[in-house]
Order: C-alpha cells, then structure tokens, then sequence
C-alpha cells in the first residue's frame, strides 16, 4: 500500500533518512566484524580500529538524526504522525548504540570465552544482527510501502525469538559448568548484552506495526 509522501512532496527528508537507515546498518556491520574478530584471536590492532569506526559511524548517526528531527520540524508531515516519527527515529537510534557500547564492552572487560562458548557467540551475533537488519528494512517500509512492514516484522520476531533461546541455552551451560560463579555471570551478563539488541528491534517493530496501522486508517 504506497501512500502520499509523510513530508510534502519532498525527497530531501526522506533521502536524509534514507542515509539515516544506512548508518544504523553500517553500525551493525562493524559489530559483527568486531565480533568475528574478538572470538577470533581478542582485541588486535583490527579490533581497535573497529572500536574507532564504530564510534564514528554512531556520531556520523547521531548528526543525521539531529538534522532529521530539525528539518521535520519545519516540513509539512501529517500533524498526527510527526510525534510518533520522531520517537521512532530516535527508539531505532537505541540500536546503534546498542552496538557501539557492545563493542566499547568487549575491548574494555575482555571477557575470557571459552572454545566451547565461542560458536554459541558468534550464532547469536549472527542472530541478533539479522533481528536488527529486518527492522530497519521494516523501518525503511514504513516510508515506501505499508503492505511490506507486516512481512519484516514477522521476521524480526522470528530472529528475536531465536537468539533468546540461543541465549536461554547457552547461559544454562555455563551455569552448569565448573567455572567460577563471577565468570559464569559475566560471560552471561556479555550475552544479555548481545540478545538486548534484538529486543530492542522487536520492540521497535511493536511501534512500528502500531504506526503503519495508523497510517492506513
């Protein structure tokens, strides 16, 4: 269902969010990198570039948001909607910043992982990032066509569901595992970490079902 544009006629905002939405994703693409590298062989050179680029691309994120939520103040969105826009901007935001202090995390604590521990990390990166990728092309929809939010959602639900069993099992082993109990809480308090970003997508995508509903009507 391609509806009127929420801004006027103009393709400046929507472009400007467009860039927005590529952030959020370039975000997601160097934490996955970061944790490829750190289950790796730990923090390396690589790593701590990565821990610059990620918070380059959270700033270069941030201005855009700024200017988003500035120029929206003075186009012409549909009145009813413009609150509920700039709250979404800002809740998927959260994301990216979700992957910036994941990767500040690791390279700071340094958490010792285990080889048995190791692929259970690198499925619910995997997972998670794909939580996080389907919503922002839900996000994207929202603004291009109604009919295809419903189908990124689903999947993102999906993907959260997934990585919380991938957490829910991987932190029962470790609690049953002989390590000491403040290893075993913070290597499980490094997967909560990581399962937060996919319920932090799903709860986006709970708003964003709310507000394509809004628009249809």
């Amino acid at each position: 269902m391609k509806l009127p544009s929420l801004f006027g006629g103009t393709r400046e905002l929507e472009a400007k969010i467009d860039l927005y939405f590529d952030k959020v994703q370039e975000a997601g693409l160097v934490f996955s990198r970061a944790m490829e590298i750190y289950l790796g062989r730990g923090v390396s050179g690589e790593y701590e570039e990565l821990v610059r680029r990620a918070t380059q691309v959270e700033e270069e994120a941030d201005d855009l948001r700024r200017e988003i939520e500035t120029q929206m103040t003075t186009h012409t969105l549909i009145p009813e909607l413009r609150e509920d826009v700039l709250s979404l901007i800002e809740q998927v935001d959260e994301v990216t910043n979700l992957y910036e202090a994941a990767v500040y995390s690791f390279y700071i604590q340094r958490p010792e992982i285990a080889p048995e521990y190791r692929q259970a990390f690198a499925d619910l990166t995997a997972m998670v990032l794909k939580a996080a990728e389907a919503m922002v092309v839900a996000a994207r929809a929202f603004f291009r066509d109604l009919t295809a939010v419903r189908d990124h959602v689903k999947k993102v639900q999906f993907y959260e569901s997934e990585a919380d069993k991938i957490t829910t099992r991987v932190e029962r082993q470790i609690y049953e595992s002989d390590l000491d109990l403040a290893r075993k809480m913070h290597l499980a308090s490094f997967l909560d970490r990581l399962d937060n970003v996919a319920d932090t997508a799903e709860d986006i995508c709970d708003k964003l079902s709310i507000l394509a509903i809004k628009r249809m009507i």
